[in-house]
Parts: structure tokens; sequence; C-alpha cells
């Protein structure tokens, strides 16, 4: 059994969907035991730990505060999504994980979506020889599914390094069987327009205020705005601005006062649509629920080198060349991109498998990830 996929396994197992803590410790375990780094864990269970370049004579605890070094982070995290019925071990789903392993991949909650490229970032972390003038991190946030309040948290903190690489998806993106390097991602806006009336009897509708009306002007505002889109190192993103619920009125015979218009929109690096201009409309106000940052790579030296290690990894292997692509969600790289660090995302998971009942990742393509993440930490830029 490999390393890699005994460590996929070990954290797989661990039940994370409500609490991370057990997951966040078992990392900071295999850290304290596997390296002579320093290895924090802060007040929401992010864990995070450094090491310093072969030519460092300091402690490590100076690195995070260190500005005068460059400081590249492997970035994961050990929170996961409810798991199915199946994925645990009793029905009410609070039960231990199952893990399986077979035909070359490892199957569970939490194995593609992303304990596995967890894994490993802790091998390359842990292997990596850090050139002089450098230092390197790893770190593993909790509340990525919830809105990335792990990332948020341990940026307030001061967790922001130089580059950063994210270790979610980007299998099988360019072509089938290989890794890419996403230098842009697309981040979320879930908003509400809001609209208020007057209610009256319906036959007598003059006497009130229809908020339906009002609701569909908006409506007819948001339809008009351009679609937000950018380049980044050559890649168009483009994002969507959709209507997806309408809610109002609750009852056949009354001019409704109130009517509700939820907005999904995908935004990119430095672009969005105008949504304002809809509560420019009589009645209608717009909130804001939720909004995940975009990510645009903005170090070009940093993203040459990401797509070259890995490329380099493809090549020893006889695959395919990976490519500089685009990723539609959002990740925990939109809030470190927005609070200055260069950011790619690669990583081992495949389109369609996080958050399924069925969820894999392959034991190969968790190894290449590995090798491609320790020669990007060994490589100069």
């Amino acid at each position: 059994m490999s390393e890699l996929a005994a460590l996929t396994e070990q954290l797989v197992s661990i039940p994370s969907h409500d609490d991370e803590t057990a997951a966040g410790d078992a990392i900071t375990a295999w850290l304290r035991a596997e390296t002579d780094a320093t290895v924090e864990r802060d007040a929401l269970g992010n864990v995070i730990a450094y090491r310093h370049g072969e030519d460092a004579d300091r402690s490590d605890a100076d690195i995070a505060s260190d500005a005068d070094r460059p400081l590249l982070a492997l970035v994961g995290h050990h929170d996961v999504v409810p798991p199915a019925e199946q994925q645990t071990t009793d029905e009410d789903i609070e039960g231990a994980y199952v893990v399986e392993r077979r035909d070359g991949r490892i199957y569970g909650r939490g194995s593609a979506d992303m304990k596995g490229a967890v894994a490993a970032c802790l091998l390359a972390f842990r292997d990596a020889s850090v050139p002089a003038g450098r230092d390197l991190a790893v770190a593993s946030f909790v509340g990525e599914e919830t809105g990335g309040e792990g990332a948020r948290h341990a940026i307030d903190e001061g967790f922001v390094p130089d580059y950063a690489l994210i270790a979610e998806g980007s299998t099988n993106y360019s072509k089938s069987g290989v890794t890419d390097v996403a230098v842009a991602h697309k981040g979320r806006r879930a908003s509400t327009l809001v609209a208020t009336g007057a209610s009256a009897h319906a036959s007598e509708p003059a006497a009130g205020e229809n908020a339906i009306y009002r609701a569909c002007d908006a409506v007819e505002v948001v339809r008009d705005l351009d679609t937000p889109k950018t380049t980044v190192f050559g890649e168009q993103i483009t994002g969507s601005v959709v209507v997806t619920e309408f809610h109002g009125g609750y009852t056949w015979n009354v001019i409704p006062d109130r009517c509700t218009v939820t907005i999904d929109e995908r935004t990119v690096p430095d672009v969005r649509a105008d949504l304002s201009q809809a509560a420019d409309r009589a009645g209608v106000e717009w909130v804001v629920e939720q909004d995940l940052p975009p990510m645009g790579c903005s170090d070009d030296a940093f993203a040459a080198a990401a797509l070259e290690a890995t490329r380099a990894v493809h090549d020893e292997r006889g695959l395919d060349a990976p490519a500089h692509v685009v990723k539609p969600h959002a990740t925990d790289a939109g809030w470190l991109a927005a609070a200055g660090t260069a950011c790619v995302v690669s990583g081992p998971s495949e389109p369609g498998e996080a958050h399924t009942e069925t969820e894999s990742v392959s034991i190969d393509v968790l190894e290449r990830c590995r090798a491609a993440y320790t020669r990007l930490a060994e490589t100069t830029w």
C-alpha cells in the first residue's frame, strides 16, 4: 500500500461534515510526527505548518511574518459536505465514514473533495527540498464548504502567503488523463431583489401597488445587463447573471405587497454585473446574501512555474501535456487572491466526483499531484 493512499484513507475515514476537529487532530498529529516544522492550530481549527529554505538560520515561528522571504503555501481543506447514507455505517449519517479501495480508486465522502489532495500536499510539504531564499507552508482550512470561513479567519490572523497552490480539482479539464493548472476561477454572488408594494383587493387593483409588477420591472433590468467577462493569461472567463427563484403573492384575490427574486451571479476577476441598477426601480431593494470572490492569478512567473512543474511530471509518466485552464467553481483561492496572494488551482478531483454518492479519487492521479506539488515547492521562479 502506498503511503499516500494509506494517508488518504485515514483522512477520508474521519467524519468532518459537522465537526472538523477530529480530522484537524489527525493532520496536526501527522505533521508533528513526520516533520520538524512549526505546526499551528487556530481558534477555528485551521491547521498551518511552516518550513524554511535551506539557507535560513532562524526559527520556523518567524516565517509567517517575514516579508523579506517569499512564502509558497500548499492549501486544502478538511471539511466535507454531509455524506450519503451509504457513505456511513449508520443510517442517520452520524456513523463512521465508509472507505473502499477498488479499481485503482479510493471511494468515500471527501476522497475527491478534498482529503486525497490534502494528503498529497502533506507529503509534498514533508519531502520537498525548499530552495534557498524561500519558505514553504501547508494549510488545511475548515469551513470551505460553508463559504470559506476558515480561510477568511486565517487571512484575518495574518496568513497571506506570497504564492499559493490550492489543491482543488483540475483533472480532465483540458482533456482526459491530465491534471491542468487553473489560473482563474469564477466567484459566486447570491443576492435577492425585494420588491414591496401595497396590498388591496384584486377587484380594485388601482387601490394597491402590485409588488410582482415591480419585481418584473427589476427583472427586465437584470436581463438587459451585460454578461461579465475578462481574460486571464489568454483564457477567456465569462460569468453569468441568472434569475433562479421568484416568489410573490399568497392568495388569488389579493394584490401582493411583497415579491422576492433570487439571483445567481457567477463573477469574474475585476468585473461585476451592475445589479444595483435593478434597485433603481421604485419599491425595489437589492440584498447580497453571499459573495464568494473569483480568482485570477496575479503573477505570470508563478503561473508558468506551476504549469512547468506539472508538465514535467506528466512527461515523466508519458502523459499528454496539461494546460492553463479556467475553473468554473469558487474555491478558497478567491479569498487568498483578494488578500494579495498569487494563486493557482491544481488537484486530483475530476468533474462530477465531488459531493456525489459515489465520490472517489484516482490513486494514480493523487501520486501525480504529489509529485507536481513537490516539484513546484523545489522550483524557483
